[in-house]
């Protein structure tokens, strides 16, 4: 009887870890010099953030500060998807900023196609919003999270539930 491993890839980030990033944001913000006159808001809703200040030159500093602090949190920038820079009342300028989270149809295919070409015996599937990849050695498995890693996909991958 011969047992299969597997594991899955998602796309996900810890929202914990976010919601601390945006606190030592604000707190950055309120202290520093060019920034603490613009009376700028950061709030994060469920799968965005918005955020809204003086102007753009701010603005573009205050996407510096969150990104700078998620990247100390060890979280992937890819997890942002800045919008566009619309104007807000009062001469203001406000941006969303949309939170990328699972694998859309259109990469997870992208995905079990590479591993269908690479690896012959590494079965793939479209499990929802993640990738259920299934072997039945572990080194099949490790060369497969290789391949996949090395690969530049447009959001952040994690490999869960390795079996």
């Amino acid at each position: 009887m011969a047992s299969t491993y597997s594991f899955d890839i998602v796309s996900d980030f810890d929202r914990q870890e976010l919601v601390n990033a945006l606190d030592q944001a604000r707190r950055e913000i309120i202290t520093r010099y060019d920034l603490k006159d613009t009376k700028t808001q950061i709030d994060l809703g469920e799968t965005a953030i918005t955020l809204e200040t003086d102007s753009d030159l701010s603005l573009q500093a205050v996407q510096v500060v969150i990104q700078t602090k998620a990247a100390k949190r060890q979280l992937s920038l890819k997890i942002f998807d800045f919008g566009e820079v619309e104007s807000a009342s009062g001469n203001r300028v406000r941006q969303q900023v949309t939170l990328q989270k699972g694998i859309d149809k259109e990469l997870a295919k992208k995905m079990t196609q590479l591993l269908r070409d690479n690896f012959k015996k590494v079965q793939s599937s479209i499990q929802g919003d993640t990738v259920r990849v299934s072997a039945k050695s572990k080194d099949d498995l490790q060369a497969a999270m290789q391949v996949i890693k090395s690969e530049d996909w447009p959001v952040a991958l994690q490999f869960t539930n390795y079996r």
